[in-house]
């Protein structure tokens, strides 16, 4: 029996890969010259597979690259508990030993520097030499680098923190062994909005990468991905309301619908409902909790307000005059789309309305309406008093009163939520 072809919980294998054409050009671009890239997107947005596809030497040739240059080394500094600067390099070098059986004479050298305690940046760039001399070059590929960017006390203090980075540009920027050295991070948020604050008196620490974010996956990537299953238009327009482009949301839509459809039934639409709820539901937890208070708010904000749409005469609140929120906040909504949160339908450079936007994906949206009606007393206070920070006192007042009434009538907006009648149209 064939097996099932689609993959959550894991990183995607790189034959399984798909789309990201653009992001791959530019970080061979970035491998070729030597250079850096720094990869960044939200939870779940594919940012592992997406390394582990740069580490295979099957794709290397597929784009014309010749891997037997590269020693490639991938490691996450989610690993190393806690987090330290010698530990991180140490798991390198530990890592670099181990892809280096056709070299034992640099494997000795490495050997000799971890005995030493000369695991260190000095101590890679005497590794770094030895490679240059049998002409190949280290691509160091590091997942979850968020881990490098805050402090842990007393493990990793804000100084020992201040101390790896400059030390890793260093070695990645201003080291002749540079030439030999590619590093490329993958990290939740951009750099800059991460790790230590700027000092005016000198460059910023981070400007040796290139950045480059993980959007949702386009149309065609969609199709792409989902080439070879019987499925119907309407069935994968629901997909796309679903997924939204979103590389996990997708595959665990098309890991549940392959496993129906592979008995040669027509699929539950009930249980399809349920399981794809069940199972992403810590995606979306993930997805809130790495939102700051204000983008919080606006997402809130954003639910109310498409929920007023949808409730039409059965609505008791009003939320007449908050709009101009959206404006006030265009840095904060226009984060909340690149990382894949929410979309925006109007031309790029205009400003965006609460008109313009969408939830990447509609159960998103009834994800952060159950947040909303299950606010208890000392929750609503703390609510109240974010949104006074970004409404007047009676707007908040009108915020307040709209959490509570749909608290108080979920049957109503259940029903205005209800997406399995929409499953079950998409299966029949």
């Amino acid at each position: 029996m064939v097996q099932n072809p689609f993959t959550y919980g894991q990183p995607v294998s790189p034959d399984r890969f798909v789309g990201r054409r653009s992001e791959i050009q530019a970080a061979f671009d970035q491998i070729y010259s030597r250079s850096n890239l720094a990869l960044w997107g939200g939870p779940a947005m594919g940012k592992t597979s997406f390394l582990e596809f740069l580490a295979s030497p099957q794709v290397w040739q597929h784009y014309g690259q010749d891997p037997s240059q590269a020693v490639m080394v991938l490691l996450s500094c989610e690993s190393i508990q806690p987090f330290t600067a010698s530990g991180f390099w140490q798991e390198v070098f530990n890592l670099l030993k181990e892809e280096l059986d056709s070299e034992p004479e640099i494997q000795e050298k490495i050997e000799t520097l971890l005995n030493q305690g000369q695991a260190t940046t000095r101590g890679m760039r005497q590794v770094l030499r030895k490679l240059g001399q049998r002409h190949k070059f280290l691509l160091l590929l590091v997942d979850d680098y968020d881990c490098a960017l805050r402090e842990n006390q007393p493990y990793y203090s804000h100084a020992e923190m201040e101390t790896f980075l400059t030390e890793c540009r260093s070695i990645a920027y201003h080291c002749r062994e540079r030439q030999y050295l590619s590093m490329i991070v993958a990290s939740l948020r951009p750099l800059n909005e991460l790790g230590p604050a700027l000092n005016p008196n000198s460059s910023p620490w981070y400007n040796h990468y290139l950045f480059q974010s993980l959007k949702p996956l386009s149309d065609p990537e969609i199709d792409h991905l989902m080439a070879g299953m019987p499925i119907t238009p309407t069935l994968r327009g629901l997909i796309r309301e679903i997924a939204g482009g979103h590389p996990a949301l997708l595959q665990i839509a098309g890991s549940l619908l392959y496993r129906e459809l592979k008995t040669g039934k027509v699929p539950n639409a009930h249980a399809f409902a349920r399981d794809f709820e069940g199972i992403t539901r810590p995606i979306f937890e993930t997805i809130w909790k790495r939102c700051s208070q204000v983008e919080q708010a606006l997402l809130m904000l954003m639910a109310l307000f498409k929920l007023d749409g949808r409730l039409h005469r059965n609505k008791h609140f009003d939320l007449k005059g908050i709009e101009v929120i959206f404006s006030q906040h265009q840095r904060e909504l226009t984060n909340l789309v690149e990382r894949g949160v929410i979309t925006k339908q109007n031309q790029p450079g205009m400003m965006i309305s609460h008109q313009d936007l969408l939830f990447t994906s509609s159960i998103m949206e009834r994800w952060v309406i159950q947040e909303l009606w299950q606010t208890n007393h000392q929750l609503l206070k703390y609510r109240q008093k974010v949104f006074l920070n970004l409404l007047s006192h009676s707007q908040a007042d009108q915020v307040t009163e709209a959490i509570k009434w749909i608290s108080q009538h979920q049957d109503k907006v259940k029903t205005a939520l209800e997406w399995v009648s929409k499953v079950l149209a998409a299966f029949s």
